[in-house]
């Protein structure tokens, strides 16, 4: 990863290899970046820092490029730990130290400061609202609120010079970079998206609607590599993501087994939809998959099918799981079938069936398949009917 994004801008952002789990729920065996970038002009700005875990590294990644002069403002975009770890740490550096941040980072800011600090209305702060700029010689920068991406108080900031956009949370994604630089880019943003922001797409077609007649050249995340032009692909999957469509033609099968026989009927499913020209058949075991991987597939394909044993007259606990997340991410406009398993009284099918009426513009596919126990050849006709609705 190089440092230098322009003669004046510099990458000073730190990896974190050592990290297991991201937010303390989301697997990431390839490790996570803090991105943080330094604007040297006649005033030097700061756009966030990092994670505390890193803060060594990333002081020294910004005393490198200072080389002795000080820090005039820090830009303040999103106030979770991992992005403004370092914010004390400025203060210490640089007493002068102008705080850059809209009203609501101000109010949140509050909450994560030590009363030693003595509140925030004893800090040098610059509070911005919509469109606002700030000129540091040759560099603007032009402020737009991004408010629930993710966070009420998140801002991006936009240097018309270079024609950059720091964009906080939007367009990052899992990896640390000196691992992940050559990979490609949609897989670890797609798990990323949808976990992270992806309950809030209004927020995101929101700030792709500001920025959109901007002339970007370079975009400059909180996470992952720095992308540059042409940028017309990602922007496209971000609005794709954000709308809520489905990217990809295909079928996600998310089974849970107690014994084997729920994964059976799964496993015949899919070779069902493969052998009738199905593009892509997705089979995952809810048991031992991780769930964030499950989400970005169930966004990721127009349709999916949930093959699941009954459980305390319910369903499978990690199916049941799989649901409440993807409607707490909103999930919508997406085909779904059925498929439950039960010895003597099978819940399944109806606890889906509850579970699914309750999302927006969810489509359940008939005929909903109910075996007993072990697949019959009787079981074996419905899963084709089922497969010839699904395509």
């Amino acid at each position: 990863m190089k440092n230098e994004i322009t003669k004046n801008i510099k990458y000073i952002g730190v990896d974190d290899t050592t990290l297991d789990l991201f937010e303390s729920q989301y697997v990431i065996p390839d490790g996570v970046s803090y991105n943080s970038y330094v604007i040297l002009d006649e005033k030097v700005a700061v756009i966030d820092t990092a994670d505390e875990r890193m803060q060594k590294e990333w002081e020294e990644n910004l005393q490198k490029e200072l080389s002795g002069r000080a820090v005039d403002y820090l830009i303040i975009q999103h106030l979770e730990p991992d992005h403004a770890g370092g914010i004390l740490r400025m203060l210490e550096l640089y007493p002068e130290l102008t705080l850059v941040g809209n009203q609501k980072t101000f109010l949140f800011l509050s909450q994560f400061l030590p009363q030693s600090v003595g509140g925030v209305e004893n800090l040098k702060k610059l509070v911005v609202k919509e469109k606002d700029t700030l000129c540091l010689g040759k560099h603007t920068l032009n402020f737009f609120m991004a408010a629930m991406v993710h966070w009420p108080e998140v801002l991006v900031t936009y240097e018309s010079t270079e024609r950059i956009l720091f964009s906080a949370d939007a367009f990052g994604k899992f990896g640390a970079l000196e691992v992940t630089e050559e990979d490609d880019w949609a897989c670890e943003a797609r798990r990323y998206y949808f976990n992270i922001v992806g309950k809030y797409g209004i927020a995101v077609q929101a700030l792709l609607a500001k920025v959109k007649d901007l002339e970007i050249q370079t975009i400059c995340p909180a996470h992952g590599p720095i992308l540059e032009a042409p940028l017309d692909e990602y922007v496209k999957l971000y609005d794709t993501w954000s709308r809520y469509e489905p990217e990809s033609s295909g079928v996600l099968i998310a089974y849970g087994s107690f014994h084997g026989n729920s994964r059976k009927a799964a496993e015949y499913l899919a070779q069902k939809l493969q052998e009738k020209g199905v593009e892509e058949v997705v089979l995952r075991d809810m048991a031992r998959e991780d769930m964030a991987e499950v989400i970005e597939d169930a966004f990721r394909y127009d349709r999916m099918v949930l093959v699941a044993a009954s459980y305390d007259a319910g369903v499978f606990p990690q199916i049941k799981d799989l649901l409440h997340r993807l409607q707490s991410k909103g999930y919508q406009k997406r085909k779904v079938a059925i498929v439950e398993n039960g010895t003597w009284s099978p819940s399944a099918g109806r606890t889906i069936r509850e579970m699914l009426e309750n999302m927006k513009d969810i489509e359940i596919v008939e005929p909903m398949v109910t075996i007993y126990s072990t697949m019959k050849d009787s079981d074996l006709e419905k899963i084709n009917e089922l497969a010839e609705a699904m395509l």
